[in-house]
């Protein structure tokens, strides 16, 4: 009975985590209309991303917005990536290059490289995306920054991954919009604490009010998330989803490729705030427990009672992430998520344990 008690207080946990996200899942959707057309400094930092600037930056110049530049950091590239900036720079006066020299201080800094990219900007809002990025339509910089206020100072978009056949493609579009769930529904609390440097947009106030990267800067990576844990609040935190307002990227094609990646984005979590360390390993620890323990107690327990609680438990993730996921164009993962959940577990199982004893991984 012991294990029967534990499995469901385990089941119990799981289910204030979805009634916690369902904060997101049935949060209305509706487009904002800015009072006030803001003039808006874009910002994309690029290390060989030649090819990928070709196709994205003709996106963003015929961007449907009346007022912006357009602010192109090379980060110490070693292809055509400035040649490219500087083909299009000739075309449009609203191109600004960065062009950005190893530092010994800061080798291989996305951090330093942006911090370079934002002293360059001359408007106060900024919005910021990867070189990897396309912008779901021509008003995507018209959604993303018309909750800007003189209140709301950091805007949490939605960075999508394109769609692929393959399962490596349907766990990364999983992940991706798990992750939106709880960053998104964290907000909705009160309590926000990441964003995604694909799509996210912050004042120079408050960029500048907390001394930018300054206190993680020698962390390879954080110039999104831990930026955001840091400063991001209940008040100035404002959150934009509509769907002509997404970023789309082409996800990794290798599970090598892509466990690196999370290798890297992961790293970043043991310096959150001391709050979002208990709710987000709690949240992952009841996951692996469930799991772990669903089939023990169907075995050595009465399986009816167990079987209940795996059903209650599945059917409610279900409903609010079923709701999460149409609501950010991913209806497809819907039938696929015991088996997808089950994978992404012992997957990031497999990458707390390995960047325990692993050096920090450049962004590049």
């Amino acid at each position: 009975m012991v294990l029967l008690y534990i499995f469901a207080a385990v089941v119990f946990v799981n289910c204030l985590y979805f009634l916690l996200f369902s904060k997101f899942s049935f949060l209305k959707l509706s487009e904002i209309e800015a009072s006030e057309k803001f003039p808006i400094s874009l910002i994309v930092c690029a290390k060989n991303e030649a090819e990928n600037l070709k196709k994205h930056i003709p996106l963003w110049l015929k961007q449907n917005y009346p007022d912006f530049e357009l602010v192109l950091i090379n980060d110490a590239s070693y292809d055509e990536t400035l040649d490219i900036m500087e083909a299009f720079a000739l075309t449009d006066s609203r191109i600004k290059i960065v062009d950005v020299e190893n530092n010994e201080a800061f080798w291989a800094s996305k951090k330093y490289a942006l911090t370079l990219g934002i002293k360059k900007a001359k408007h106060k809002r900024m919005l910021f995306t990867d070189a990897d990025c396309r912008p779901a339509s021509d008003d995507w910089i018209k959604e993303m920054t018309a909750p800007f206020s003189e209140t709301k100072q950091l805007i949490l978009g939605y960075g999508a991954y394109e769609k692929a056949s393959g399962f490596l493609n349907k766990l990364i579009r999983f992940e991706t919009v798990l992750t939106a769930l709880q960053y998104f529904s964290y907000a909705r609390a009160g309590i926000p604490y990441m964003g995604v440097g694909r799509n996210l947009a912050y004042t120079s106030n408050l960029y500048y009010d907390n001394k930018g990267f300054m206190s993680h800067m020698k962390v390879a990576s954080g110039d999104d998330d831990l930026f955001v844990n840091e400063v991001a609040s209940k008040e100035n935190t404002a959150l934009c989803f509509t769907e002509k307002a997404f970023t789309y990227s082409i996800p990794k094609k290798t599970w090598k490729s892509w466990i690196l990646q999370k290798k890297r984005h992961t790293s970043t979590a043991k310096l959150y705030k001391p709050i979002h360390r208990l709710l987000l390993g709690l949240f992952y620890l009841s996951n692996l427990l469930f799991w772990v323990l669903a089939p023990i107690a169907m075995i050595w327990v009465d399986w009816k009672i167990p079987l209940a609680l795996v059903l209650f438990r599945c059917v409610l993730q279900g409903f609010i992430f079923g709701k999460a996921a149409s609501k950010l164009r991913e209806k497809d993962l819907i039938i696929f998520i015991p088996i997808l959940e089950l994978f992404l577990v012992f997957v990031q199982l497999s990458i707390f344990i390995s960047n325990r004893n692993s050096k920090q991984v450049r962004w590049k």
